[in-house]
C-alpha cells in the first residue's frame, strides 16, 4: 500500500472509532432472498437462547469500511428478555474499528443468524428443524444465475468435475437457459458457472422436483410452464422445439 493510501485508510478508521457506529443486519430479507443457500435458526431456537450461550449477528460499520460491507461476529449472551438480547462481543472484527472484543451490545434475537449452544444448559436446546440442504455444484448458463432466464433446459450426467479436495461433489446437473438468452451470453463471452444447486434453486425453483431424477435423465420446458422429458438423455444442447 503506498504511503498516501496508508495515511487515508488510517484516518478514515480513526474518524469511524471516534464518530461511527454500527449497524445489526436484520439476515430475515437476505434469507427470503436465497431461501436455498441462507439458512437460519428456527423460531423456537431463537426463543430458547438464554444466558451463555454464543450467538451469530451480522454488523455493518457506519460509515462503512472501504473493504468489507459487513462482518459476522460471535457474541456470548449475558441476558435474554423479550426479543432483546444483551451480549458480549467474543471475538475482534476485522475492520470495525469502533468495536472492541468484550463490547456489550444489545441485539434483537431476529438478527441472530447462528447459535452455539451453552454445554451443560440447564434446559436441552430445542432440535434443529430437518431440512434439506443443497451444496452438490451444477454447471449453469450465467442468463440463469444472473436471472435473465429461466431454466429451460436441464440434463443429468455422469458427474466429471469432482477435484480431491472438492467439499461439495458435482452433482451431474447442467441446467441451460432459453435460446436467445444463451445466445445473447454468447454474444457477450459470459461462460457458464460452476455453482452449488443452491444458488440455481434461488433464482429458479420450478425445476426442483426434478431434482433427484436418475443419470441420463433430461427435462425441457413445454409451453404450460412445466417440464417433459426429452426423448434423447445425450444430448448437451436443447433439443429443437416442434
Amino acid at each position: 500500500m503506498k504511503p498516501f493510501a496508508r495515511l487515508a485508510t488510517m484516518l478514515g478508521r480513526a474518524r469511524r472509532r471516534w464518530f461511527g457506529r454500527t449497524l445489526v443486519v436484520d439476515p430475515r430479507p437476505i434469507a427470503s432472498e436465497a431461501p436455498y443457500t441462507f439458512y437460519l435458526p428456527s423460531e423456537n431456537e431463537l426463543l430458547a437462547i438464554g444466558p451463555g450461550d454464543l450467538v451469530k449477528v451480522t454488523i455493518q460499520s457506519v460509515p462503512p469500511s472501504p473493504e468489507w460491507g459487513a462482518e459476522r461476529l460471535w457474541f456470548t449472551v449475558l441476558t435474554a428478555e423479550g426479543e432483546r438480547l444483551r451480549a458480549m462481543l467474543d471475538n475482534q472484527p476485522y475492520d470495525i474499528p469502533q468495536l472492541a472484543l468484550g463490547q456489550i451490545m444489545d441485539l434483537p434475537r431476529g438478527a441472530v443468524i447462528d447459535i452455539i449452544w451453552q454445554e451443560g444448559r440447564a434446559v436441552a436446546p430445542p432440535s434443529a428443524p430437518a431440512r434439506r440442504e443443497y451444496w452438490d455444484r451444477c454447471f449453469v448458463d450465467d442468463c440463469v444465475l444472473a436471472g435473465r432466464s429461466p431454466v429451460d433446459y436441464l440434463y443429468r450426467e455422469v458427474p466429471d468435475m469432482d477435484e480431491p479436495d472438492d467439499r461439495d461433489p458435482d452433482s451431474g446437473w447442467r441446467l441451460r437457459g432459453t435460446d436467445d438468452a444463451i445466445a445473447d451470453d454468447k454474444q457477450h463471452d459470459l461462460p457458464p458457472h460452476y455453482v452449488a444447486l443452491g444458488a440455481v434453486l434461488n433464482r429458479d425453483d420450478s425445476w426442483l422436483h426434478l431434482i433427484d431424477a436418475p443419470i441420463g435423465s433430461t427435462f425441457i420446458r413445454n409451453a404450460a410452464g412445466g417440464f417433459d422429458a426429452a426423448c434423447d438423455p445425450d444430448l448437451t444442447d436443447p433439443p429443437a422445439r416442434q
